[in-house]
């Protein structure tokens, strides 16, 4: 109404509505409720966090985020708020077939699109993805740490040389130090060459390659390249190589691996994953890995369950009671019966039974 009120009077607009005036006026006047404080608040925090992610975040890590802050909430309660605020992350799109073969050495599949691990430095994957510029193509290519979901080594080049993923594959091994560790990749002419395929050799590297074409052969990889685009290279328009290459360092470097929260790994960031593994890995009573990582990757932002309460506590002035699923408002005048003694209903079905 309020929106309409320099063209029509509150009086007639309260008729039209059948409403009384007394009754709008009294609505203006009345404070906010204590959930439409709290509502506020939340929103106010969650557009913070929207912004922190750089607009990528939806309502799940949202939801992460306030837990690991202590922010009490459930997931539903973010997403309306997120909803009713017009506050989106981001989707991904298709995925399109990029990889071209030219006949190179072919190294067996040693993962068969089982991309899992129980320690750092046992499975790496890779690809090439290529960034749209005003300059032409920049190409990008990753090595990710299956366990932890971390890139551990990147390369950027204005062509596709085989130099790009030598690189990659360089910073990998001086990062992380591996020993035996298995580089899975695509059929792409890159990692068919005999140089990439005397690197590994020389480094004690384990090639592993998926069919032609296929993105699930190699899809943890196209995972994290889906996620680059609809985070960063959707979002943005890059002028020069230089522009997308600083953009592509500062997503990589100062946001995926320090900072995103990851919905596999329990909603944490890959650096911290890899800290949390650490901890446990060096503590006394270290279980096998097997348990510590299933331990690991449990959500910290689930629904709390409480303990045996002795009497039912006191919700914002209202009397709550046990139910058979948790506490039940009943009233803001309403007493809980007391210990020993039946109320009225239950006094006369006794009545009846006797």
């Amino acid at each position: 109404m309020t929106a309409h009120q320099a063209d029509f009077h509150i009086a007639t607009m309260c008729r039209v509505l059948d409403i009384s005036s007394s009754s709008y006026y009294a609505w203006v006047k009345r404070a906010p409720s204590r959930r439409s404080q709290d509502n506020t608040a939340l929103t106010k925090k969650v557009r913070t966090i929207h912004a922190v992610s750089r607009g990528t975040y939806g309502a799940p890590r949202v939801h992460a985020e306030l837990a690991a802050e202590g922010i009490p909430s459930s997931r539903n309660r973010v997403a309306r708020v997120m909803r009713a605020a017009n506050i989106v992350g981001v989707s991904r799109r298709k995925f399109v077939v990029t990889t071209v073969r030219d006949g190179g050495r072919q190294a067996p599949d040693l993962v068969e699109r089982a991309f899992t691990a129980d320690a750092p430095n046992v499975l790496w994957v890779a690809d090439i993805t290529y960034v749209p510029t005003w300059m032409g193509f920049l190409y990008l290519a990753v090595v990710l740490d299956v366990f932890s979901r971390r890139i551990v080594g990147w390369s950027m080049s204005t062509t596709l040389h085989v130099t790009v993923v030598l690189d990659a594959l360089s910073m990998a091994l001086t990062m992380r130090r591996p020993r035996g560790v298995i580089h899975h990749s695509d059929q792409g002419s890159q990692y068919t060459s005999i140089e990439f395929g005397n690197r590994c050799r020389k480094a004690g590297v384990r090639p592993s390659m998926g069919s032609v074409g296929d993105c699930y052969d190699n899809a943890m990889a196209e995972s994290f390249f889906a996620t680059l685009e609809c985070e960063l290279l959707d979002r943005s328009r890059f002028k020069t190589h230089t522009q997308a290459r600083n953009a592509i360092f500062d997503f990589i470097e100062g946001f995926y691996n320090p900072q995103r929260r990851h919905s596999s790994l329990g909603y944490v960031s890959p650096v911290a994953f890899e800290r949390k593994h650490a901890a446990c890995a060096a503590s006394p009573d270290a279980r096998d890995p097997a348990a510590v990582l299933g331990a690991l990757k449990a959500k910290p932002c689930g629904r709390v369950k409480h303990a045996a309460l002795t009497a039912p506590p006191r919700v914002g002035g209202l009397n709550v009671r046990a139910g058979t699923k948790g506490w039940a408002p009943r009233g803001p005048n309403k007493r809980m019966p007391q210990a020993g003694t039946k109320n009225r209903r239950e006094q006369a079905i006794g009545s009846q039974i006797e």
